[in-house]
């Protein structure tokens, strides 16, 4: 059983970058134009090109996002835009409208074409529709179901990339006009205010309420996902930080190459269950995959969304010859803190902090100021980008 794509979230590039050093094979991500996450730094041209060959170098792929739903405005510049996407050797494009795949044809293009969750396919007839019309890849509805992904498969034949994990729309993805009644910032162009995140009152009753889907998690169902068909497994998160990016990306990797190597354990599926659930601030729960989502799958009342502060810093340097790790600081940690560091190369490992030196070889006792930049004694070798948390789980406890 070849093991599927892990398919990674790039806001900017070092997001795009913690996502290929903790795992990824590819990321998709997107231009200042044309993509529907406006909120998000983007890339230029430029930034694009560097981008694409960065990835090509270490064996990677990238995919551009040209999803929005176009109004006749948005029509100019396409086509060029299109082009130097070509140019610079873009290996798909991620679309919802018919029209960016007849001009993708009509242009003659190398890349590939990727029909985007947008589209919101959910069955074989609408699968094999866009296949007539040069698509390569389906990114399926978050709503399909295991049963949906098998029937989609067999009908088309054709490669199918699956959202894991990641937040849910309180719609049908692609399908909410929400934001636009209420902001007028228009969804299907980038623009969503996120309306299902907001709180309501009930001015009969004066209760606060809320629509809220909890986040997708599917660390469960890997396997038979991959059994099913699934060629790539897709994270959502082009908002989301690094740590949650090393964190996710990390994650679903050891999940694959265990099940590849047959190694995965119960007890560490659970574990890696915990990881995830920690490392985000809403619930998680497995949605559409084998039934429609209830009660247990939605916030309605009393939904508190707290950030933890468990990423405590990321490595920059490790000093071999005095066995010391250079570290910037992200979030408040002292002296007798029980840590953890994870990253790409390791097994996460437990550290116990005794003691804490500034810039100048000062030992200090607290480290509370955003972006300080710290040594500790290591006798185990770092690399940068290796990342410290706050430790919670013991992986041992699951085993």
């Amino acid at each position: 059983m070849k093991t599927p794509e892990l398919l990674a979230p790039a806001g900017d590039l070092e997001k795009l970058r913690i996502a290929f050093l903790y795992g990824a094979d590819a990321v998709y991500l997107a231009g200042k134009k044309y993509g529907l996450r406006a909120n998000a730094n983007n890339f230029t041209l430029e930034e694009l090109e560097e981008a694409v060959k960065y990835a090509h170098s270490i064996l990677k792929k990238i995919y551009v996002t040209v999803n929005i739903l176009f109004h006749e405005k948005e029509l100019k510049g396409l086509e060029d835009y299109l082009k130097e996407l070509d140019r610079i050797n873009v290996d798909a494009i991620i679309v919802s409208d018919i029209l960016v795949i007849k001009k993708a044809k009509e242009l003659n293009l190398k890349l590939e074409v990727h029909i985007s969750t947008q589209a919101s396919i959910l069955n074989g007839e609408a699968g094999l529709f866009y296949k007539k019309l040069g698509a390569t890849r389906l990114v399926l509805a978050r709503e399909a179901s295991l049963e949906d992904i098998k029937t989609i498969k067999k009908a088309t034949g054709l490669e199918l990339e699956c959202f894991i994990h990641g937040a849910m729309c309180t719609s049908f993805s692609g399908r909410c006009v929400l934001s636009n009644y209420c902001t007028g910032r228009d969804a299907n162009r980038g623009g969503c205010a996120q309306i299902c995140r907001w709180t309501f009152k009930d001015k009969e009753h004066q209760e606060i309420f809320s629509m809220t889907p909890k986040d997708l998690n599917l660390i469960q169902y890997i396997k038979n996902m991959m059994l099913a068909g699934v060629n790539s497994f897709k994270v959502e998160g082009r908002m989301r930080g690094i740590y949650y990016i090393a964190t996710v990306i990390l994650v679903y990797r050891r999940i694959l190459d265990k099940i590849k190597a047959e190694t995965l354990k119960e007890g560490e599926i659970r574990y890696f269950l915990d990881i995830l659930n920690r490392c985000a601030n809403r619930d998680s729960t497995s949605q559409f995959i084998e039934k429609l989502p209830g009660k247990d799958e939605q916030y309605f009342l009393g939904r508190q969304e707290v950030s933890n502060q468990d990423f405590l810093g990321i490595v920059l340097f490790y000093d071999i010859e005095n066995e010391m790790v250079t570290i910037e600081q992200r979030n408040y940690f002292k002296v007798g803190d029980v840590v953890e560091f994870f990253g790409p190369l390791f097994e996460t490992f437990t550290y116990k902090i005794e003691e804490i030196f500034d810039e100048n070889g000062i030992t200090i006792d607290i480290v509370n100021h955003p972006k300080t930049v710290v040594k500790l004694k290591m006798k185990r070798k770092l690399s940068p980008f290796d990342m410290m948390r706050i430790k919670v789980f013991d992986k041992q406890d699951y085993l």
